[in-house]
Formats: structure tokens, sequence, C-alpha cells
């Protein structure tokens, strides 16, 4: 059965170069880089794989730090460019090992998001776009993002939301920073949750029904948060005071939790087979997407992989269930047919 791993991160090597010239304040990334070699050696990367034989594939994306981190405007858009024609390049030269990637985006330069949003998908054949939860801060809903979420929409593609969050989130307003990588271990599942919340709160999915989002590590924490997002957030409002949130009920056309269920989630859950189970009772098989997160295990690369493989293989499926999983609900979001 071929198994499509579709949000695994690389550093392409016209985009690592440039990088590591303009990281600034993130100059830790050649430590990173070095601790785990699949992120830029294509060697190591095809080491890995091959354990899984030949119907595992990836669909490449960058991993972190959002590229808005790295610069302004200017340099953002050079390394979006880089990112995107590197991993465009890689596709074209291993298709059977890369039938796709996902195009970063410089998110702190205005117009130049969709213009090279446009040039990823139409002239590279990127099959669709990675943003961050947060952008410098800002929420994805803010009015200079929505043109993305207008765009993608033309282009009939998804976006992959991907999670950001520093140590400068503290865990307590008295403190400093956050304590024992708090920030990463809770702290990214919650900025999924966020993201998504305030996607359907501010109305996008009213706006744009046909968007399609994929969401990291199984949606954060919706799924087991099902109570609190269902007769939970039926109540919006009950517990504040001086703001009509009923309103804000009133606006949306059905309850909230059903808008979160439009949602995409991959299995990329470090190998915990309880929130995979958990995962696909909240958001049904047919918005399910394998992926691996790969190579950010601690076997840096093949641990991740083979253990989400193991727990899929293992849920009781059938078989057409399970393709859809590993492949078909890739097909087709992702337009890999025509690819």
């Amino acid at each position: 059965m071929q198994k499509i791993d579709v949000f695994n991160h690389i550093f392409p090597k016209p985009f690592h170069k440039l990088m590591m010239r303009v990281a600034g304040d993130y100059k830790d990334i050649g430590e990173r880089v070095r601790g785990i070699p699949m992120l830029a050696d294509l060697d190591e990367r095809f080491r890995v794989m091959d354990q899984f034989g030949a119907e595992y594939r990836q669909i490449l994306s960058l991993a972190s730090p959002p590229l808005e981190a790295l610069g302004g405007p200017d340099v953002s858009t050079q390394l979006a460019e880089a990112a995107n024609d590197g991993m465009a390049e890689l596709v074209q030269r291993h298709p059977d090992r890369f039938p796709g990637f996902v195009a970063s985006l410089p998110m702190n330069a205005c117009e130049g998001i969709v213009t090279e949003a446009h040039r990823a998908i139409s002239d590279l054949g990127a099959c669709g776009v990675q943003v961050f939860t947060n952008v410098l801060g800002k929420p994805l809903t803010a009015p200079e993002f929505r043109p993305l979420f207008a765009a993608m929409v033309e282009h009939d593609l998804p976006i992959w939301v991907h999670p950001a969050r520093g140590a400068n989130f503290t865990d307590y307003l008295t403190e400093p920073s956050s304590k024992y990588e708090i920030w990463w271990t809770f702290g990214w599942p919650y900025e999924t949750s966020a993201t998504m919340a305030r996607i359907v709160f501010e109305g996008l999915l009213d706006d744009y029904p046909s968007l399609k989002i994929i969401t990291h590590h199984m949606g954060g924490m919706v799924p087991y948060f099902e109570g609190r997002v269902g007769p939970g957030w039926d109540q919006l409002g009950s517990r504040t005071s001086g703001e009509n949130l009923g309103a804000v009920l009133e606006r949306l056309k059905k309850r909230p939790i059903d808008y979160f269920r439009m949602f995409y989630a991959d299995t990329a859950v470090f190998g915990a087979r309880a929130a995979t189970i958990c995962g696909l009772s909240f958001f049904g098989v047919d918005h399910v997407v394998f992926a691996s997160d790969s190579p950010f295990d601690p076997e840096k690369g093949p641990m991740y992989i083979r253990e989400t493989m193991k727990i899929i293989d293992g849920l009781d499926l059938s078989e057409t269930d399970r393709d859809k999983i590993y492949r078909a609900n890739a097909v087709t979001l992702l337009k890999l047919k025509d690819r």
C-alpha cells in the first residue's frame, strides 16, 4: 500500500546556505541541522526512506522557524523563493520519492504573500502552502492575510498550519520565559487550537466554505477537548460579561463544533496510539492524512515514521479506510493525480 507522508520537514541546499547567512538571532539553527542530518543531507534522507520501502513517499515542507522570524520582507521573500525553488527541483529530480512539496511564504511581505503563493503553485507545481499559527504575534485571521485564504480557495489547494511559539510565551505572567520546554510540549498544541478557533469564530469558514486547512499534530488539543468545543462553546458568552459574544454565535451558520470538523488533521502525534484514535473519532477518516513529522524524533528520522505506521496498521479499519489515511485523501486534497 502506498504511503504519502504529507507533513515532514527539510532544508533544501540553496535555502539552507542562504538561511545560514541571514539567520541572525537564529544561529543555533546550524547546531540543529548538524544534530539532525536528515534535514539537509539528501543521502541521509534517502537512507531513512529506504527503510520503509518504495511505496513510502514524502510531500516536502520546510521546518521551523517561520521565514518572517529571520528577517524583514526582502529577506523572507528571498528565503521563500530559495526554499520553493529548491523543493520544486527535488520533486522534479526524484518524483518517485517526492510527489509534491508545500510552498513557504514571506508572511511579512504584504502583497508578496499571494505573489509567492501564485508563483509556487502555478509555476513550480506546489501542492499548497504552509503557514504558521501566528505571524510575528499577529493572528492568521488579521485582515492583511485574508487574500491568502481567498487565493487558496481559488487554487483549490490546502493550507498546512504549523504551530509557532517560543519560550518568550511564558507559563505564568510573573516569569520572564517558559520553562522546561512547556512552550513546545503544551504550547504548540494550544497554538494550533487557538488558531482553529479564531478561524471558526471570525467567520473564515463561512466566507470560504471550500477552504481546506491541514492542521499539524492531529488538530492540537481539539479532539480531546470535544466536550468543551461542543456543548461548552454552544454556551459562548455565558462566562463573559461586558462583551456580546452571543452575537458571534448568531452570526455563525452552524454550531462551532461543526466548523472544527471541517479541518483536516494529520497523524503526526509522535507514536501516540490513543491520540490517533481520538483524532480519527473527531475528524473522521475522510479528514485525516498520514504524516510523521520526521526527522524530529530521538532517532533523527525513522522513529516517528515507523511508529506512526505501526499504529495505523494496527487500527481496526477497513483496507479502504486505511488507504484513505495513507494515500487516497492526500491524492484528492493535493490533486496528485494531475501531477
